[in-house]
């Protein structure tokens, strides 16, 4: 980057967002501070903060090779310290609309790290930087700004020891990446700002987590199993090998029908789902531990971008902006596609005009957003507005669902589109759309398909992917992930 732009950055949260906004920033501030309220381990460590760590989490293709730009080398790194990893279609079971994918190499990689594992090392990469520093164990009280509140100055932050006293934080830029919880909103009221529009969409989903130790056998060499929900059988899981030869199992379900904490519920709920492939691999296992439960009420939007009046000196990023279902794994790769999008404001050599900065993370949030929000609303109980488009593309997903059983071409560009490497629009073109009237044809009249599992035998591509080849695909990034 060029020359430098402020003397100091604070990032309030140490989320993934937070530590990637902290990788770009200081490349263009003197100084960046991130401020968390944990006690932040050196090691990788469940933390307070976050509390869906100890569940699932999915790092979809396009995130993958955006944090790779962020940090390179990082894929490799994580590897080399036991990290599972293979190829997004062809060593995984996906199921989805009912339908389980035809299985087959794709390029696109697919990493089983665990959440704390990934921060831990994001993380050092960030402490490595010698204008970062981190403290932790502070209560975020507000923002400081100028008397106008035209423009935001620093945090004010109260440290949590005895006796001590609220203090301010200056910063030429300040970035909000507490999640969820972000009060941003409040704090814009108290500058005489307005607050956000926010956009929900209630799923009510609730879910469960326990870890096992599995034969090396048990999934026949593929590292993970992903049984989506549907109407008719609205209950959901996620089976996949992590680091340190252990099996972590994720059950949700939707609308309140959630997954039970007790061994015996967790394992009937289990048993409950509609393709046996989970029960059947986790049932005379070993358990590492007990089950842990989750809740996740809604998907919630803020649409800074629409405000007409905002100040300077603060930006907002990761779930403050926007926190999607969790069941989809859009989280920490839209975070980074975010980072990136910061630095190439950054790079224009001024501070980010925070107006067109939400502007360009809108367009990056709307694709995550239409899928986790579309895939929602194929749920009746779900409240949304279901448009004639929404209902359309719906019904035509379910179709390619059914289609790519039996077409490696059809389940490829899907996990493409899902993967946010190709645009959602890629799946109506001509000879896609052509493939899946051919496909229900075929089974409306019931012609049998070829197997849904590609030879591991005739193809080595897996193993090479494994090898650290599929970190910087062909092409450069893949796709703009918008």
């Amino acid at each position: 980057m060029g020359r430098q732009i402020g003397d100091r950055a604070v990032v309030l949260g140490a989320s993934i967002a937070g530590l990637l906004a902290a990788r770009v920033l200081a490349d263009a501030y003197g100084q960046v501070t991130v401020v968390d309220r944990d006690e932040l381990p050196e090691l990788a460590m469940h933390r307070r903060g976050v509390p869906q760590g100890r569940h699932a989490h999915a790092l979809l293709a396009r995130g993958q090779q955006a944090l790779e730009e962020l940090f390179p080398g990082l894929t490799a790194e994580l590897i080399a310290h036991g990290v599972p990893a293979g190829d997004m279609l062809a060593d995984a079971r996906l199921y989805f609309s009912g339908h389980r994918l035809r299985q087959a190499p794709t390029g696109l990689g697919l990493l089983c790290a665990s959440r704390p594992v990934l921060e831990a090392h994001a993380r050092a990469r960030v402490r490595a930087l010698p204008n970062v520093a981190f403290l932790d164990s502070c209560d975020i009280v507000g923002l400081a700004a100028t008397p106008d509140g035209r423009r935001v100055t620093g945090a004010r932050l109260l440290r949590r020891a005895d006796g001590s006293a609220e203090q301010v934080l200056d910063a030429d830029l300040v970035v909000d990446a507490t999640g969820r919880g972000s009060r941003t909103p409040l704090w814009l009221q108290g500058l005489g700002y307005p607050r956000p529009e926010t956009e929900q969409v209630r799923i009510g989903l609730g879910y469960a987590t326990r870890t096992y130790r599995l034969p090396p056998d048990a999934l026949d060499g593929d590292l993970a199993i992903l049984h989506g929900a549907t109407p008719e059988h609205p209950r959901a899981g996620a089976l996949q090998v992590l680091e340190g030869d252990r099996w972590m199992l994720t059950l949700a379900g939707i609308l309140g029908d959630h997954p039970p904490i007790d061994p015996d519920g967790f394992l009937a709920f289990a048993r409950s789902l509609r393709f046996p492939d989970i029960y059947q691999a986790i049932r005379d296992a070993a358990p590492l531990d007990d089950p842990v439960g989750f809740r996740f009420p809604a998907s919630v939007r803020h649409r800074y971008e629409r405000l007409d009046r905002f100040p300077d000196g603060l930006l907002v990023t990761g779930d403050a902006v926007a926190s999607f279902n969790p069941i989809y794994g859009q989280g920490m790769s839209v975070a980074a596609l975010e980072a990136l999008t910061l630095r190439r404001h950054l790079e224009r050599g001024a501070a980010p005009r925070p107006r067109r900065l939400f502007r360009d993370l809108a367009r990056i949030v709307q694709v995550p957003w239409d899928i986790a929000a579309g895939g929602d609303l194929v749920f009746p109980g779900v409240q949304g507005r279901r448009t004639p488009t929404t209902r359309l593309v719906n019904a035509y997903i379910a179709r390619l669902h059914a289609a790519a059983a039996r077409d490696a071409r059809l389940a490829g560009a899907f996990v493409r589109v899902a993967g946010l490497v190709a645009p959602p629009q890629s799946l109506l073109r001509p000879g896609i759309a052509v493939r899946v009237l051919w496909g229900n044809l075929l089974l409306a009249a019931g012609v049998s398909g070829r197997s849904r599992r590609w030879s591991r035998r005739s193809s080595r591509a897996p193993r090479a992917m494994v090898r650290g080849r599929w970190a910087a695909p062909p092409g450069g990034r893949g796709g703009s992930g918008r």
